[in-house]
């Protein structure tokens, strides 16, 4: 798309009055975030807020795996709440998160962003560096975006992009344009961000963590049919690759994640972690007894856990964390390294034993929780590395 062909997106004036995010119908065949209707024009006036993990392939081999997860999914967590629970469009990445944001969220946003850098850095060690990004300048630089929402269940629905506007902003994140400075001493509301599940074990043979995205220069359709080959390919495996069991992602105690959410909260650490010990055992008799408690049903969490899970996604390309068997693995691998020699997808893969789930789950009885999955060796980070090899290459 040229420079300037939508200059004025969403209302007469670029303002987007008339968008509304939550008013997109969402689609319920995974196989249509190929299909351009579904998609619409993000307004102008609206702004891409970014995050990721400085060094984070490092952070991985360190084996810090769940606390680049937990710091990607910070981002998230702090803006839903800082946002009081606004239906805002969002993408995790594995060790970062891509946002969209109105006008009139932007500077609660912005002060959500500058705590967030803040607490990742003084709580897990990590640098978390953040941006918000107008719209407008994406567009201005030739690139666009669009927004479309699919619903993997009856109760949630998650954004997916398109248009090679959430390339551009990964690109001005690290350079460091439109950066959000931390707020120091400043501390997130990130209530309901966990990660108290322990890995899921493959069991059809491996988690397979896949990004695909268009080469340089390539025919779209041409990139789109690779990728619905690609999705075939999932439909046909077992389990059509959920990387979830049925009955959902084991849980034991004390829970591996435990320190990363005691540093989530506000109240003495001690204390806190004593409270979450007494809170998580009580949790894990709750499922292992299948015991309701108030509207708060075990049973169906779980299975609506299973559901709602963000396990394939598509922000500018496909990302997808799978349990298949090694014959689909290699005919995903197969197919994706022939379109790749004829210049039409560039692609990253790892293979892995487990998946990893990080949950933003503000009210536990209600059905709307979140559930990001990951391979739990650093699934996208590491196939990302590979993909960004290839194209420095």
């Amino acid at each position: 798309m040229a420079a300037g062909t939508m200059s004025r997106v969403g209302g007469g004036d670029g303002s987007g009055a008339g968008f509304r995010y939550a008013a997109i119908a969402p689609i319920t065949d995974f196989q249509r975030v190929l299909d351009e209707s579904v998609y619409r024009p993000v307004p102008d006036a609206w702004w891409v807020a970014m995050t990721d993990v400085v060094e984070s392939t490092a952070a991985i081999a360190a084996g810090r795996y769940k606390a680049v997860n937990f710091a990607g999914a910070a981002a998230i967590a702090a803006l839903r709440n800082a946002l009081r629970g606004r239906d805002i469009p969002f993408v995790f990445g594995g060790d970062g998160a891509s946002l969209l944001l109105a006008p009139d969220e932007v500077e609660t946003a912005r002060a959500a962003l500058a705590a967030t850098v803040a607490w990742v850095r003084a709580e897990m060690g990590l640098t978390l560096r953040a941006a918000l990004v107008p719209v407008s300048a994406i567009r201005e630089a030739g690139c666009d975006l669009q927004v479309a929402r699919y619903a993997p269940s009856p109760h949630v629905a998650y954004a997916m992009m398109t248009g090679g506007g959430l390339a551009f902003a990964e690109r001005a994140l690290k350079r460091g344009l439109y950066a959000v400075p931390p707020a120091d001493g400043a501390r997130p509301d990130l209530t309901g961000l966990s990660c108290r599940f322990s890995p899921a074990r493959a069991r059809h043979g491996m988690v397979l963590s896949v990004i695909v995205v268009g080469a340089e220069g390539a025919d779209p359709g041409a990139t789109r049919a690779v990728i619905a080959e690609v999705l075939r390919l999932v439909a046909a495996a077992p389990a059509m690759g959920r990387p979830l069991p049925e009955g959902g992602p084991p849980l034991r105690w004390p829970p591996e994640g435990l320190a990363h959410e005691v540093r989530a909260g506000g109240a003495p650490r001690g204390l806190r972690r004593i409270a979450l010990l007494l809170r998580t055992l009580a949790a894990l008799l709750i499922f292992r007894l299948h015991v309701p408690v108030g509207r708060f049903s075990p049973d169906r969490y779980l299975c609506e856990l299973v559901a709602n899970a963000d396990f394939q996604k598509y922000d500018d390309g496909l990302r997808m964390t799978l349990d298949c068997d090694a014959a689909t693995a290699d005919a995903i691998e197969a197919r994706l390294r022939a379109a790749e020699a004829a210049g039409l997808v560039r692609y990253g893969l790892h293979r892995q034993a487990a998946a990893l789930t990080t949950c933003i789950t503000p009210v536990p009885s209600e059905s709307n929780h979140v559930h990001f999955i990951d391979g739990e060796d650093g699934g996208y980070t590491r196939a990302a590395r590979m993909l960004k090899a290839k194209a420095a290459a």
